[in-house]
């Protein structure tokens, strides 16, 4: 997964808010779609930057272990 990579589905709501008239009900309603799957798409991206960090803590810790026990 690449650091600019957006997904589907958000790209399918975007174009699809696109084709409404601004200030619309449908306009309003795909806005509050579009910012759930953004909120939902963000939060998968920050748990899956702490686990990275946590499974870098991790290996450099052990890594410091071993250098300990020689």
């Amino acid at each position: 997964m690449s650091e600019n990579f957006i997904p589907e589905d958000i790209i399918k709501i975007q174009k699809k808010l696109a084709s409404f008239e601004k200030g619309s009900r449908n306009y309003k309603k795909y806005t509050k779609i579009l910012a759930k799957h953004i909120k939902k798409f963000t939060m998968k991206k920050r748990v899956t930057s702490h686990i990275k960090t946590i499974e870098n803590i991790q290996k450099i810790d052990e890594e410091l272990n071993k250098k300990d026990e020689k």
